[in-house]
């Protein structure tokens, strides 16, 4: 984790574009390249990426995807959720595979990502952030450890005005011990898009939620533990990275902060319990 700056490595795809018409066909072309040299025809991870209104961003995530240093093979699947903007001239013009989801939610968008994979596991990715080299490394050695059947990756928020890079690290430090606490008993409240993965077999047959709201992923998860265990990548260099616009939404640091901490307090003795019985409810996408 970074206390006092950014990483580096984030500043070569901190493209300044605001809309698709601005980027030059030479950054496709560098993407292009690096996208041929690290994807596989014959690919044992699928990474699927939703995206939703995210003309520029998904050209820096899958920017970040190209520089990966791996030993597994793999493809990008990209699901455009029914976006309103230019995203899909973005895509289309990246060597990735990509669909349309017509029907809006992440949830819909992700089971038809992972109908379209061909690779034995599936990492997710959500089109805003940007992923270290070593991710899908990192990922698939917990992955792929003796009934282990899904994993969960660890992520950090980019500084920019209004929000220091040390302010972040409290919220991430603060987020990291509460998902420890999770782990124990509900290791699917800790389970997001921005960064898990899961054997597609199991995923085919449970199915993710085909209606449009928040927690698709974590009751994927949580459907997953029938088929074996849930593991949690602790390691910091593999952490996604994104921006803090879901956090300008609370306010500024010191309204988050009373925010995180009365709602964490409200249901800490919850994480020490066995599940819920309205927290065992099965999709129904068989």
């Amino acid at each position: 984790m970074r206390i006092l700056n950014n990483p580096g490595w984030l500043n070569q795809f901190q493209y300044p574009y605001e809309k698709f018409e601005e980027i030059p066909a030479a950054v496709f072309d560098k993407i292009n390249a690096d996208l041929d040299q690290v994807q596989s025809q014959q690919p044992l991870v699928s990474v699927v990426i939703t995206a939703w209104n995210e003309e520029v961003n998904i050209l820096r995530c899958v920017a970040s995807l190209a520089k990966m240093k791996t030993k597994h093979p793999f493809e990008i699947i990209v699901v455009n959720n029914n976006s309103t903007d230019r995203t899909q001239d973005t895509i289309d013009k990246l060597k990735v595979k990509s669909y349309i989801e017509k029907i809006q939610g992440a949830g819909p968008a992700r089971q038809l990502g992972q109908e379209k994979a061909t690779g034995k596991f599936i990492l997710t990715a959500d089109a805003d952030c940007f992923y270290p080299a070593c991710w899908i490394d990192e990922m698939m050695q917990v992955l792929q450890k003796p009934n282990v059947v899904c994993v969960y990756g660890r992520y950090s928020f980019i500084s920019e005005m209004g929000f220091p890079r040390w302010q972040l690290t409290v919220l991430e430090s603060m987020k990291d011990i509460i998902a420890e606490i999770r782990h124990i008993k509900r290791p699917y409240f800790n389970s997001f898009g921005i960064s898990m993965g899961y054997i597609k077999e199991y995923g085919l047959k449970i199915g993710f939620i085909k209606i449009n709201r928040r927690g698709e992923d974590g009751q994927l998860c949580l459907n997953l533990m029938a088929y074996g265990k849930v593991k949690q990548v602790r390691s910091n260099a593999a952490r996604a990275w994104t921006g803090t616009r879901t956090l300008q939404r609370d306010g500024n640091f010191f309204q988050i902060i009373y925010t995180r901490i009365w709602n964490e307090t409200s249901r800490f003795l919850n994480y020490f319990y066995s599940r819920l019985p309205e927290e065992k409810e099965v999709s129904k996408n068989i």
